[in-house]
């Protein structure tokens, strides 16, 4: 007598909904000289540890641009994908301020 059951596998419901979950950020457009990658600043204020003090820090990130349509200074949200080349692994999801021409 024995039954056959088709369960869940749970591991395999979280990894999924982990992938649909992608960070996004916002960030400055400070290079598109490449083609079809741009170059975002994202900058983020952090309290120092003994002082209190909000601190700017920042970081480039290579995003892909598949319609090379970011110019510099641009604000845009970018999303995290899978790796695209060795420090690509960001794709532009959308231009929110386009830059004075």
């Amino acid at each position: 007598m024995s039954q056959t059951q088709t369960k869940a596998d749970p591991v395999a419901d979280q990894s999924s909904a982990q992938s649909t979950a992608r960070r996004t950020v916002e960030g400055r457009v400070v290079s598109n000289k490449m083609d079809k990658t741009v170059t975002v600043l994202v900058e983020r204020q952090v309290k120092h540890a003994l002082y209190g003090k909000y601190i700017r820090r920042s970081s480039k990130l290579h995003a892909h641009d598949a319609d090379n349509a970011c110019h510099e200074g641009d604000m845009v949200r970018v999303a995290e994908c899978a790796p695209i080349s060795k420090t690509k692994n960001w794709r532009v999801v959308e231009i929110i301020v386009r830059a004075a021409e």
